[in-house]
């Protein structure tokens, strides 16, 4: 299957939670979800008994599609997580939450993960001296990550922070110098640094079977 080309907000609906697939607009009237929260299609209304699986479904739905990520992506991070030694869940989170493009959306840099994503594949950040453009690049813990752009780019991301610090705020794992457009992963995330609940152990049985 490949990328969702769909209304992003129906995937937010069918997942019953906010995804924040729109930046700014999720926070406004004119979210959709805000409007009609419940799953879409003529059966949306319908109230239904989930079963444990579904459940288990639904959580790892939703984790994926919150970091915009297609199944043989997040089966790669999933595995990742399996080799550890550390608790699967845990490391999985971390791992995701390490995503070089969820890096430069936590530290405001984006108004979503999407447009997070264009400003890393178009060349604009740099690890040290090094310019990285994989989106799913896993940083690590005491690197430095900076924005060398053209005037217009870094315009536009300063407005950005402006924009997003007014409804989020950066998570105390990342150091970010605003003025310069640069930060610094300070030390691992954990679980207690999330946004929106993950329920972490639903997809482990999930991907256990």
């Amino acid at each position: 299957m490949g990328r969702y080309l769909g209304p992003k907000c129906k995937l937010c609906r069918r997942e019953r939670t906010k995804l924040f697939l729109k930046g700014s607009k999720c926070n406004t009237e004119k979210c959709p979800f805000s409007r009609r929260t419940y799953p879409p299609g003529v059966h949306g209304k319908r109230q239904t008994k989930q079963s444990y699986y579904g459940l288990q479904l639904r959580e790892k739905q939703k984790v994926k599609r919150m970091y915009g990520m297609l199944e043989k992506q997040f089966k790669r991070f999933f595995r990742l997580a399996v080799k550890s030694k550390e608790v699967t869940g845990r490391k999985l989170i971390q791992l995701l939450e390490r995503r070089l493009d969820n890096v430069i959306y936590r530290a405001l840099f984006a108004l979503s993960r999407n447009e997070a994503r264009q400003i890393v594949r178009h060349g604009f950040v740099f690890i040290g001296e090094r310019r990285v453009n994989i989106p799913s690049y896993i940083t690590r813990e005491g690197e430095e990550i900076k924005i060398k752009a053209k005037e217009s780019v870094i315009k536009r991301i300063k407005e950005n922070i402006e924009i997003n610090s007014k409804e989020r705020s950066v998570p105390t794992w990342i150091e970010v110098d605003n003025e310069n457009l640069k930060l610094k992963i300070k030390r691992l995330p954990e679980k207690e640094d999330l946004t929106i609940p993950i329920s972490e152990q639903l997809i482990v049985e999930l991907y256990s079977k």
